[in-house]
């Protein structure tokens, strides 16, 4: 029978493996003409601002040629694209690689698994450090032996300034110089590590903690990223806090730029779970849009897989927040506060309250993958809709205003979950009572440039599945 099956079996690669040829054969890259074309489409039909650039109206344009002009008077899609953008509108993206943005929205990117922030010297001359944030496990960085509060100065023996660290930093392999900061000096120890990428996927779900303060239940949850692929492990950390009799929480969004609505949703229902089929947040389209696409997001009962959703049925929660804290994070604070009490400990955050979903060269309205133009692999992100709370309250571009500053210090970060650590001190205290361990000296809050996130194409971007 084997034998019998062979040639058929041969047949059908060789007719298959020439039909491949022939395809390849026949895909003829697209030209920017053709990209410019179904930028336009997708911002016409769906973009949140379209009222604000008069080149995007249905009638911009009189007859075919004018449009077509339009379209070739820009060198390079990304340039178009810059130009139809609306001031107001700081996080839409445009991608040439589609299959890298799918894998960054699965948690999949490449890193050596050292997430840091880039912070100025305090002495104003433009030079930048970095310091570590935290290490992702089973990384470059976890096997150098990198930790959190490290700092580094050179990349490859150059300093790093706010003109160079984008470039400095991209590369799949470079090495990192060492430092010392003292709250008002950098000085290099003379140590350096070599840091290598490589695709990685991110659990989000990097903390997750019960303290018992004296007899209190404090749950402790570090969540890095509204990633829907681990929407369980998020499910289970609520799992154990209900079996740890946790009554009050703390969420550490400080280095969480956002992601998955579903997440989001899903998170305001873990932390809560009375409010079930009650209105979370609302949209608000571009003109065209809004009468058909606008709907409600609303508490739920399960998770994506069909999970039963694992609540506290808390009337308050404690989020600690940076500048960093962005957009799905933001709607979770924003949404829960319609309906609870919600402290704020840390920095004010980013201010994106719109989401996006993933546009594709395709007919509209679904702009789908499946009919995506072969001849390219362009894609968007724009933003689509703004969220707003039960309340209808939205449009916080300065960002969500902590109800207790706490500032980090650089040259003393604590150690992450730690009731001692600056941030989730300040929340204990707030819970228990108890005054929170007072810094040994003042430091002066030094301002952050960038982050190691921003490599990723899903930076600070809050998405919905399309419709």
């Amino acid at each position: 029978m084997k034998k019998r099956y062979l040639p058929l079996l041969l047949v059908l690669f060789l007719t298959c493996f020439s039909c491949w040829e022939d395809n390849d054969d026949n895909l003829t890259p697209a030209s920017t003409s053709t990209i410019n074309e179904f930028i336009w489409r997708g911002l016409n039909f769906f973009y949140l601002y379209k009222a604000d650039t008069p080149e995007l109206a249905d009638d911009a344009f009189a007859t075919n040629d004018e449009f077509t002009t339009f379209l070739n008077s820009f060198d390079t899609p990304e340039s178009f694209f810059s130009f139809l953008k609306s001031d107001q509108d700081r996080f839409s993206i445009l991608v040439d690689d589609y299959i890298a943005l799918e894998n960054a929205l699965g948690g999949t990117t490449e890193t050596n698994g050292m997430e840091y922030g880039l912070v100025f010297y305090p002495d104003g001359s433009g030079n930048v450090f970095g310091y570590v944030r935290y290490v992702l496990p089973n990384t470059s960085a976890s096997a150098a032996g990198l930790e959190r509060g490290i700092v580094f100065n050179t990349i490859d023996n150059t300093q790093i300034t706010e003109n160079n660290f984008s470039d400095l930093l991209s590369p799949s392999a470079y090495t990192i110089g060492l430092a010392d900061f003292d709250g008002e000096n950098v000085t290099p120890t003379g140590e350096s590590i070599d840091l290598i990428k490589e695709q990685y996927t991110e659990n989000p779900v990097h903390i997750v903690r019960t303290l018992d303060i004296n007899g209190q239940r404090i749950g402790y949850l570090m969540y890095n990223g509204f990633t829907n692929d681990f929407d369980g492990a998020l499910n289970n950390a609520f799992a154990q806090f209900q079996a740890d009799g946790v009554t009050d929480l703390v969420i550490d969004l400080r280095y969480n730029g956002g992601g998955s609505v579903e997440s989001a949703v899903d998170l305001g229902s873990m932390v809560t779970g009375q409010f079930n089929g009650d209105v979370f947040y609302t949209e608000q389209w571009n003109a065209d849009r809004q009468e058909a696409y606008a709907s409600a997001g609303l508490f739920n009962t399960s998770i994506s897989n069909g999970d039963a959703i694992n609540s506290l049925g808390l009337n308050q929660v404690y989020f600690l927040t940076s500048s960093r804290t962005a957009s799905a994070s933001e709607l979770v604070i924003n949404g829960l506060d319609a309906h609870i009490n919600t402290v704020k400990v840390g920095d004010t955050t980013t201010g994106k309250f719109q989401a996006s979903f993933l546009l594709y060269d395709a007919p509209a309205p679904n702009f789908s993958r499946t009919q995506a133009n072969p001849n390219h692999t362009y894609a968007m992100l724009p933003l689509v809709f703004k969220t707003a709370n039960k309340n209808g309250v939205t449009d916080f571009v300065d960002g969500l205003v902590p109800d207790i500053q706490v500032d980090e210090d650089f040259s003393n970060l604590g150690t992450l979950g730690d009731p001692n650590e600056p941030l989730l001190a300040a929340a204990i205290a707030e819970i228990t009572g108890v005054p929170a361990p007072q810094p040994l000296q003042s430091f002066r809050p030094l301002q952050t440039i960038s982050e190691s996130k921003s490599f990723s194409p899903t930076y600070q971007i809050m998405y919905l599945e399309n419709r």
